[in-house]
């Protein structure tokens, strides 16, 4: 037996809002989370934005794990949970914990943590790494902040798949939930601004300077971002025991990796991955009603993209928006706030818009990109796409509720 899975709960913590209400409205105002960079000194780069969570404070919604243990892609994670848990009304003492898991993706892990120990290993060496820094660093722990926060006893899995981490873990969730292995998943991902991404995204050419400008002919590249982006997710059958809202449900999914080239995305395995998850989902691509792109703002990206979703699809372009605009990149959070403005899309019944847009690239003139407003809408169904670094690509399609 297959079981439907269904969303139930929302977690965003973003440089645009913090809750599942706060998003929503951030994300119909079309709100820009850029600013300069405060989480290091950015001075001395060219570019110096990224899409920070100002002001964040775990002790504001951290009830349970001590946050000097725990980094702060760690810290992002167990927030999203928690708002998530509440979002989803879950009393947590009535669930077999057991059955809870928690699936998390990244990049880059506890990055500003290990900044942290490559200074102190800089300025005085090896020897003098602070030991607690150290039981911070791996990245295993951010499923496991999500896991001892909310008292889980079922899987912790930490999924490094970078930039579509979170459509991974999402699916994985998915597989967990729909074979019967688990009653309720938390599923997202988690990742925080630092010096050696911001860096590295530079030498690459791939950063911007202020504003990231999806599909815009005039794109110049990616913003970094971070935050931390969880979704409930739950069988029908417990959702329903239980009396619990379904914002959407979880059609399915698709995964495949180029094997092509470390950075450049490649044109006929996204198309198939596209594929892979409409078969999966049993979706045709004329029930799509959007697409929440991967969007990076690239040049290179959002061409390769667009050619795929225009190989796919034919004649007949769903809308696609790229909410990267206002956030930027997150990382491995990137396709969780992505699936949680999906669902948001289907049950309030708009468009999330790509700011930042002027001027229709003439390669993808079909391409209609939601420029700058949000747009009322009725949405069915969503196709989420998540790509990344490795040709690790991953599409979650989300419903509304039947």
């Amino acid at each position: 037996m297959t079981h439907r899975v269904v969303v139930t709960g929302l977690g965003p913590v973003s440089s645009i809002g913090t809750g599942a209400a706060d998003f929503a409205a951030a994300l119909r105002a079309g709100r820009s989370g850029i600013s300069r960079i405060t989480g290091f000194d950015p001075t001395g780069f060219p570019h110096q934005h990224g899409g920070e969570v100002r002001g964040f404070d775990p002790a504001a919604w951290l009830q349970r794990i001590d946050i000097t243990r725990w980094g702060r892609s760690s810290q992002f994670a167990a927030a999203a949970g928690r708002l998530a848990a509440e979002d989803a009304k879950l009393d947590l003492d009535r669930v077999d914990r057991a059955r809870a898991h928690a699936v998390m993706g990244t990049t880059s892990g506890e990055s500003v943590v290990v900044e942290a120990l490559t200074a102190q290993i800089v300025a005085r060496g090896f020897d003098t790494m602070s030991p607690e820094l150290l039981a911070q660093l791996p990245a295993g722990r951010l499923a496991h902040a999500v896991s001892e926060e909310l008292g889980l006893h079922g899987e912790s899995v930490t999924l490094a798949t970078a930039c579509s981490a979170s459509n991974y873990a999402i699916g994985y969730a998915y597989d967990l939930l729909a074979t019967g292995d688990a009653d309720v998943v938390f599923a997202g991902g988690a990742d925080s601004v630092c010096r050696w991404a911001h860096a590295g995204f530079y030498r690459l050419g791939a950063l911007t300077a202020t504003a990231c400008s999806p599909f815009d002919r005039d794109r110049s590249g990616i913003l970094t971002g971070e935050g931390g982006a969880v979704l409930v997710l739950e069988t029908l059958e417990h959702a329903t025991a239980r009396g619990a809202y379904a914002y959407a449900e979880v059609l399915g999914y698709g995964v495949n990796c180029d094997a092509n080239h470390p950075v450049a995305p490649d044109r006929a395995s996204i198309a198939e991955c596209m594929r892979i998850a409409h078969r999966n989902a049993r979706v045709d691509p004329s029930e799509v009603d959007y697409i929440c792109a991967h969007g990076t703002g690239t040049p290179a990206n959002d061409l390769v993209e667009a050619q795929a979703v225009m190989e796919v699809f034919g004649e007949r372009l769903p809308p696609v928006s790229s909410i990267k605009s206002m956030i930027g990149h997150t990382m491995g959070a990137a396709s969780g706030f992505g699936a949680i403005a999906s669902v948001l899309a289907i049950e309030q019944g708009f468009l999330p818009p790509t700011i930042n847009w002027s001027n229709p690239d003439p390669q993808i003139p079909q391409l209609d990109p939601v420029p700058n407003q949000a747009r009322p809408a009725t949405v069915r169904v969503v196709q989420n796409n998540g790509f990344a670094f490795g040709g690790n690509n991953a599409i979650v399609l989300l419903g509304r509720p039947r």
